[in-house]
């Protein structure tokens, strides 16, 4: 089953996302997918404010980090895999460890994730449609 939300503006995929934010439960895998610039930061932006983990301006992307962890007494992780080639890259993130105990972990470009999880999955494509309007699909 997948729900599609229609956003106008990034203010309104970042309130979306807060919103949405109040539906999640550690431990969780929100696994994102789309083009370059269609929302996917601007998306966790959202998530991990209203998660309580951290203000939104404090979420960036981690391109080239390739991992942000937010929050201290419920950790909300955010990896960017669009470096991420091969398997040996996805070994020397260490996100292995993000596993140890129950968080939420926000990934961008979730195509790349090549490890099994067991934890339940969220996926939302975000496309763009048209100027600052984005589609936004959810599965789970």
């Amino acid at each position: 089953m997948a729900d599609e939300i229609v956003t106008h503006s990034a203010e309104e995929t970042v309130q979306w996302g807060r919103e949405f934010a109040a539906l999640l439960r550690p431990p969780l895998l929100v696994l994102l997918s789309g083009d370059l610039g269609s929302g996917k930061t601007t998306l966790t932006k959202g998530i991990v404010s209203g998660l309580g983990a951290a203000p939104e301006e404090e979420v960036t992307s981690p391109t080239f980090t390739l991992l942000h962890v937010y929050g201290a007494d419920q950790e909300v992780f955010h990896g960017d895999l669009y470096r991420v080639e091969k398997f040996h890259d996805f070994e020397t993130l260490g996100m292995e460890d993000i596993f140890t105990k129950p968080a939420i972990v926000i990934l961008e470009w979730s195509e790349r994730f090549p490890l099994p999880s067991p934890w339940p999955q969220i996926k939302i494509r975000l496309e763009h449609a048209g100027g600052d309007t984005r589609r936004i699909t959810v599965t789970s």
